[in-house]
């Protein structure tokens, strides 16, 4: 039997939720009780709707948002199990999905500097950090995975200027991170739901919308497909 996408998304962030990796083909195929192909015809599926970053030498999984499974700068533990998030918007969706008190561990821009924030319930223990976003989010999905790298936790607008001269990178957006938690809770709270499905455009806008998140880098096209 061919498994539904959102069937197939809430297996593959249940199984990373509890285990900290994802189902590999093989395993989602004995729990679909069906063919690795046709497991892999989903999986594609399942990318095309930004559901999944597959890797592209054997399809396994390589990111479920918020999740990645292979290291990055941000280390999200809780009090069984460690995860990594793709940026600082994924590692707060992190926190909200695993329903503990969890610590996110980063370094300032990427760079030497460790800072560790503390999250129990809607509580953070930094609200004063920034998050840089450098990307506009019509242009997230062109490359993904470079978009989420770029999202990065500073601790003044100043590191953020020094930062993106040193890299030569345009100065974005800047949220708190008081800001962006409740965002970031809304944004992936029902990842873990059997019927889940993807924000469209224009949800996603007005989601937006609803936390101030406006100017340049959150305009959104006026698109019918999903975010």
């Amino acid at each position: 039997m061919k498994p539904d996408i959102s069937e197939l998304h809430q297996t593959i962030l249940t199984t990373v939720v509890h285990s900290g990796f994802a189902p590999t083909i093989a395993a989602l195929a004995d729990s679909f009780g069906c063919s690795p192909k046709i497991v892999k015809n989903s999986l594609h599926e399942l990318e095309d709707y930004h559901g999944v970053v597959l890797h592209k030498h054997n399809d396994e999984i390589w990111v479920a948002h918020p999740f990645s499974l292979a290291p990055t700068n941000f280390v999200i533990r809780g009090k069984t199990q460690e995860w990594w998030g793709n940026c600082a918007w994924c590692s707060l969706g992190i926190a909200t999905l695993v329903g503990d008190e969890v610590q996110i561990t980063t370094t300032v821009g990427a760079n030497d500097k460790q800072v560790t924030i503390e999250v129990a319930g809607k509580e953070i223990s930094r609200p004063d950090l920034l998050v840089h976003f450098p990307t506009p989010m019509s242009r997230i999905w062109d490359n993904v995975i470079y978009s989420c790298s770029m999202m990065l936790v500073f601790e003044t607008e100043g590191q953020i200027n020094r930062w993106c001269s040193i890299h030569n990178v345009a100065k974005g957006d800047i949220k708190r991170l008081d800001t962006l938690y409740p965002f970031a809770a809304e944004w992936y709270g029902r990842h873990l739901d059997p019927n889940w499905r993807k924000w469209t455009v224009s949800e996603a806008r007005v989601l937006m919308d609803r936390h101030g998140f406006s100017g340049p880098i959150w305009s959104l096209p006026n698109d019918k497909g999903r975010f």
